[in-house]
Formats: C-alpha cells, sequence, structure tokens
C-alpha cells in the first residue's frame, strides 16, 4: 500500500514476497497484535545501499550480526481487530520494516512505539518517525547509542568483535543526562533463548549438532511469532561460528523458492525454514528433520518436552509436537545443564537468568569444538620470518583434513569439554558441510591479508640501497616494478 522514504527502491516481485510475508498464513482467530519477523531473498543485482561504509561496520562487528549483502530482514507489527465497517469484517493491517541488520529487539521495539501511531495517523506518522531515524548516528561496533524516536529515547549497545564472548553487555551510560530516562535495552538482537527453547530443552545438545552441520530442517509453529522466534534461536546457538546457511525464520507457500523445497526429485538445500501453514506438513515429509512445535508459553514447571519420533510417523493431518529425524547424535546429552535448568525452574529463577545459563552452556560447546580447528589454521601460517621484502609473500600450507584429525589426540575438544561421544565423527560430518566452509574461508582470507600486512611492514623497514650494491640492473628493475604494483594495487578487498 506504502513505501516509506518513497525513493527506497524494491522490485514487483520483492513487493509481493513482503505482502504475503508480513500476514500470518495459518487460520488465526487470534485477534490483536502480533510481531514476527521473515528473511527475504534479494531479487537481482546488488542494489547499493543508502548507508554506504566502505565495509567498516562488516570488519568491526561479530560474524553474526554483519550487514547481509544478498537478503533483507523484515520485521512485522500486524494488527487484527473486529471492524464492522470493513468488507470482510476486520480491520488486517502489518507495518513492516526492512532492513540488512539482524537487530530483532531494536527494531521490534521501535516497531511497537511506531505502529500503534500509524494505524492511527497513517503516513504523516512515518514521515515524522523518518525524519527523527535519519538523524541517528549510524551502528558502530562497541558503542553505545541514543535513539530518539516519538519523544521517546532507545540506548543500546552495538556489539563488537573484539567483545569477550559471553560476557555480559557493558553497563549503559549516562543516562542522568537524558531526559527522559532512555529505554534500555539490554541487547539489540539476543533472544530469549530459554522460552524458545522450552519445549526441546532436553533436545539441546541434537539441535546444537543439526545447526553445526547445516542440515535442512522445517520449524512447524501454531504462529509466525513461535516459527520466526524458533528459528532465529536455532541459528544463534552456534555463536560466536556463524550459521553459513539460508535461513527463514518465516516461510509461505506464495514464496518463489516454494516449489524448490517441495520437489522430491533432490534433496532438500541446506536451509532452517519456519512454516505455520498445516499444508507444508503434506509437503515438506521428504525433509530429513522435522520440529513441530506449540504455542510457547512460560509456566512454573517444565513445558511438556517434545519426544524424538521417527519420520514415519509424520501423520499428514494430526501431528502432535515432536522432532522428527532418524539422526542419531555423536556427542551425549549434558544431563548437568538440564538439572541446572530444572532446577531454575523450581526456584522461579528469572527466565533471562536461565537464558544467560542456557546461551552460556552453548557457547562453551561450540568453543569447544572450534578451538582445536583455529589452533591448526594457525599452524598453517608461514613463519614471520619466511616473509621477506625481495619476494612475493610465502602462501597458507594446505588444510589437510587427516592431518587435523591426528592433532586432535593432543588438542582436542576433551581438553576444553565434558561432554564424551564421537568427536572425530561430528569433525568429519562438518568438513561436508556449508558452516565448515564458510568459516574456513573467513579465516584463509584473514590471514592472506595478515600476510600482505607482514609483508608490506617489511618493504617499509627494508634497507633498499644496501640491497642494490651487488645486484645487476635487471633484478633491480624487477624490484621496482614489483614495489610499484604493489603500492598502487589496492590491497585485498575488506571482508564482506
Amino acid at each position: 500500500q506504502l513505501v516509506y522514504p518513497h525513493e527506497f527502491r524494491l522490485t514487483e516481485k520483492e513487493k509481493t514476497s513482503i505482502c504475503y510475508l508480513s500476514f500470518p498464513d495459518s487460520y488465526s482467530g487470534g485477534l490483536g497484535d502480533t510481531q514476527f519477523s521473515f528473511r527475504l531473498r534479494q531479487a537481482g543485482g546488488s542494489r547499493d545501499s543508502p548507508f554506504q561504509d566502505d565495509g567498516r561496520y562488516n570488519r568491526e562487528a561479530p560474524l553474526t550480526l554483519q550487514r547481509e549483502a544478498a537478503h533483507y530482514f523484515g520485521y512485522v507489527y500486524f494488527r487484527q481487530v473486529k471492524d464492522s465497517s470493513m468488507r470482510r469484517g476486520y480491520f488486517q493491517k502489518s507495518l513492516v520494516l526492512v532492513s540488512r541488520l539482524p537487530y530483532v529487539n531494536l527494531f521490534q521495539c521501535l516497531l511497537q512505539l511506531i505502529a500503534p501511531e500509524y494505524f492511527d495517523k497513517l503516513e504523516p506518522c512515518l514521515e515524522a518517525v523518518c525524519n527523527e531515524i535519519d538523524q541517528w548516528p549510524p551502528p558502530v561496533p562497541g558503542q553505545t547509542l541514543n535513539l530518539p524516536v516519538m519523544g521517546v529515547v532507545i540506548q543500546v549497545r552495538i556489539p563488537s568483535r573484539v567483545d569477550k564472548p559471553g560476557s555480559s553487555p557493558v553497563k549503559q551510560c549516562n543516562q542522568e543526562n537524558l531526559l527522559p530516562a532512555p529505554l534500555v535495552l539490554p541487547s539489540v538482537h539476543e533472544l530469549d533463548l530459554f522460552r524458545c527453547f522450552q519445549p526441546v530443552l532436553i533436545h539441546i545438545q541434537m539441535l546444537w549438532e543439526l545447526m553445526l552441520l547445516g542440515e535442512p530442517m522445517v520449524v512447524m509453529a501454531p504462529s509466525p511469532t513461535v516459527s520466526s522466534e524458533m528459528v532465529l534461536a536455532l541459528t544463534s546457538c552456534l555463536a560466536p561460528l556463524r550459521y553459513c546457511c539460508d535461513f527463514r525464520p518465516y516461510f509461505t507457500i506464495h514464496d518463489s523458492e516454494f516449489k524448490e523445497y517441495s520437489t522430491r526429485t533432490q534433496a532438500p538445500p541446506n536451509i532452517l525454514v519456519g512454516v505455520t501453514n498445516p499444508f507444508f506438513i503434506k509437503t515438506l515429509q521428504h525433509w530429513p528433520h522435522i520440529l513441530r512445535v506449540g504455542e510457547l508459553r512460560m509456566s512454573g514447571d517444565l513445558p511438556k518436552q517434545v519426544k524424538v519420533k521417527k519420520l514415519a510417523k509424520l501423520k499428514t493431518l494430526d501431528t502432535k509436537p515432536g522432532i522428527y529425524t532418524s539422526y542419531k547424535t555423536f556427542l551425549h546429552k549434558d544431563k548437568t545443564l538440564i538439572k541446572r535448568l530444572l532446577k531454575g525452574i523450581q526456584r522461579k529463577r528469572p527466565s533471562e537468568v536461565q537464558s544467560a545459563l542456557l546461551r552460556r552452556h552453548l557457547l562453551e560447546l561450540t568453543q569447544s569444538f572450534i578451538i582445536p580447528l583455529e589452533h591448526y589454521m594457525a599452524s598453517l601460517m608461514p613463519l614471520q620470518r619466511a616473509i621477506t621484502p625481495w619476494k612475493n609473500p610465502p602462501q597458507i600450507r594446505p588444510f589437510c583434513q587427516e592431518d587435523f584429525m591426528r592433532s586432535l589426540e593432543h588438542a582436542g575438544p576433551q581438553l576444553t569439554c565434558v561432554l564424551k561421544g564421537d568427536w572425530l565423527g561430528l569433525y568429519r560430518r562438518f568438513f561436508k558441510s556449508p558452516n565448515f566452509d564458510g568459516w574456513f574461508r573467513q579465516r584463509h582470507r584473514e590471514m592472506t591479508q595478515k600476510l600482505e600486512a607482514l609483508h608490506l611492514e617489511a618493504i617499509c623497514g627494508a634497507d633498499i640501497v644496501a640491497w642494490m650494491k651487488d645486484k645487476s640492473e635487471v633484478e633491480i628493475v624487477d624490484l621496482v616494478l614489483k614495489l610499484r604494483e604493489k603500492l598502487v594495487s589496492p590491497s585485498l578487498p575488506p571482508l564482506p
């Protein structure tokens, strides 16, 4: 109905997709307001973003919070209320905020302020809000931003790549100078993990492994809110490792990729999809892993845990909540964690404390898995003394999976993680996944940049006059041409 600011260009295909993705497609008898999010593949070639920042943001932000190049995130505020003046008997409208940044908390909070006003005052409200947002400072990793909008100041810290993983967010500052008192968001993006994972707590180990290996998975939920929260919670449980597969927090049968996902002639792609339409039970029952969840509710005792069931039991219509898969985990469950969380429920421990416990457990698990890979990768870097100004920088040695597997005996995850199981089998499967490919490319690129920087340093510190004394003219000209090429050509492109 309306795109604001008007100069923001979307293709017709993108507009159609956004329209379908901004309404719940399950039968939703629920009246009132609903919030959820989706992720949309950009149609056509890359387009300039109005915020050109030469890649600095992506270099300094954590990998999991980088600005997306080929996808948009959509944050939705949907209202459905009875209205006899409407043909259908209901007022149904969604306000959608589109961004390349995965700041789910910030943008959902922003929509809670804007949407009710917008439904009342329409376009003038958006114009006023956009004028305020235009004045906001850019998101700089490591900085706390004060963002005024509609008489409220939202205060939030943008995480940085140098933050210690798992540390609590830095305490917000300079509140006393701000009037009115700011609305402080504890995190720009972190969800309430405990609430999201309540029905699957005892299977957290299995879900972590499925995410790590980038397995194709469908989340079937009763509403877009539950679907999108569960998908985002699952992709976040690999932090600080980036989930490199495609993911759709909310997906509908109108999506242009629907045919691609529902075909049975080829294996499903490496993607995590959240859906609500019961029709998907029929069309996606050939997928290897299906998580069916009910409404998420916070209750005094541990909510009913879903069971792991064989895929053959996925009946077409009345499907009970459960994880439908034949996957066998490589690692054993962490019973200590489950006990701690159960005790927390009995003692009515706040949800944010339970979430912090869960997040720390997943972080330590991912770090235990990734540290041996980091150590081995570092060993492939040439020695600094091999870098000389008179030759091209030496090459990074190739990654040999068997050498890595041999290194695990004395430097494996067993040093930092109490979980027993088939770690070697897990690494072998991981090597075939898009997550390994994404991690390896990123590390290789960073190491190549480091080598380039060390080589330039060596050139800057070299005594070229002394070197020239016993060299022929051909050698000197050759060096001059190489140096000129080095200085003229830009260094490696910044990380995406």
